[in-house]
């Protein structure tokens, strides 16, 4: 039996003076670091950037979406990209506990 996909939508400030480096960061990810997102089930997952805003959204597909965000984090390479990209953002003090970026309730979708 397949399990239900999860969708999310996340939020987080991105340093104005980083901008530039964030998007040419992202313009070209590492390999390493996008065989990692999708070993972790997460398929169909953007960034986008309206000013000081970073949006995130991606569809998860596994079956243990801790578990799996935990081997994501374990691996060397995703701490190297985070490590980065970390000191780009400012994560809100709303977010949930253990979260970098706020994950927003979905209240509509069409498909």
């Amino acid at each position: 039996m397949t399990s239900p996909s999860r969708r999310f939508g996340q939020v987080i400030r991105i340093r104005p003076e980083a901008v530039g480096q964030y998007e040419a960061l992202h313009a070209e990810p590492w390999p390493p670091v996008t065989a990692a997102i999708r070993a972790a089930h997460i398929r169909d997952y953007s960034i986008y950037r309206y000013e000081e805003w970073l949006f995130a959204s991606f569809e998860y597909v596994g079956d243990d979406f801790e578990g799996d965000m935990a081997t994501m984090a374990a691996d060397p390479e995703v701490k190297r990209w985070w490590s980065l990209t970390d000191a780009m953002q400012e994560p809100l003090p709303e977010r949930e506990p253990g979260s970098w970026w706020l994950t927003m309730p979905e209240i509509f979708r069409l498909d």
